[in-house]
């Protein structure tokens, strides 16, 4: 069939102001086919918004799951992030950390909320991230577990400051989380060292089980690269909204 089926869909870009991160941040929002203003959606919030769209193609992907494969319509907003920045707003342990969980919780969710017909509860919100996206996107569930309960992480950058919030926590059975590791992110080079993801993401599942976390729990040969995390997308969706 021709792609052109599946990449016809609406996107729309807005600017968020932001007292907390002092800065405008751009934000991409998804609109599922047929949306309706007098529906409620389903909502997936992505770190490294633009990545999400451009390399992993998550749009195209709901998109064919909607139309083809009865997945139930989801509006995802994509928060795009400042490169130069990622690591500090990201990381449990940077300077810009809290910021950015205050502006994600009391910022954006609010606009988004105001504006688009998505649903408000913590089980109609699904957190999305990469590697350090994987990681804020864990930290913003058990900080605000009011707000989220579902979470997909794909080669999550789960070390010590993440593992030792995770054993503060006295019960994760109201966490549903999608973790997804490649067999080959054995040296994975990033700002604050070269780690070997496959030992950090087994150390992190072994706390997660402990807690009782509604766990799905997935290693397979990959690298630490969107042309991995691309081909697992549509599991990771139907994970949530078959």
């Amino acid at each position: 069939m021709d792609n052109t089926y599946y990449t016809k869909r609406t996107i729309v870009k807005h600017i968020i102001p932001s007292n907390y991160l002092g800065a405008n941040r751009p934000i991409r929002i998804y609109l599922p086919p047929g949306y309706s203003e007098l529906l409620s959606y389903p909502v997936i919030y992505c770190q490294d918004g633009e990545q999400f769209f451009n390399f992993g193609r998550i749009a195209t992907f709901l998109t064919q799951g909607i139309l083809d494969e009865g997945m139930e319509p989801a509006i995802v907003v994509g928060v795009d992030v400042d490169t130069s920045i990622r690591t500090a707003e990201y990381a449990p342990n940077g300077h810009l950390h809290a910021s950015y969980l205050s502006f994600f919780t009391e910022e954006l969710i609010p606009w988004v909320e105001e504006n688009y017909s998505v649903r408000t509860t913590s089980d109609e919100r699904i957190l999305a991230g990469d590697s350090l996206g994987g990681t804020v996107s864990l930290h913003l569930a058990i900080h605000y577990r009011d707000l989220f309960s579902k979470v997909i992480s794909f080669s999550g950058a789960f070390f010590l400051d993440t593992r030792q919030a995770l054993q503060e926590q006295e019960d994760l059975s109201w966490l549903d989380l999608y973790m997804l590791i490649g067999l080959d992110e054995t040296s994975v080079e990033t700002e604050r060292g070269t780690f070997d993801f496959v030992e950090e993401n087994r150390a992190t599942k072994e706390i997660l089980e402990q807690k009782k976390t509604k766990l799905l729990y997935i290693e397979k040969p990959g690298h630490h690269l969107w042309g991995f995390w691309q081909k697992e997308m549509m599991h990771a969706l139907k994970h949530f909204l078959a």
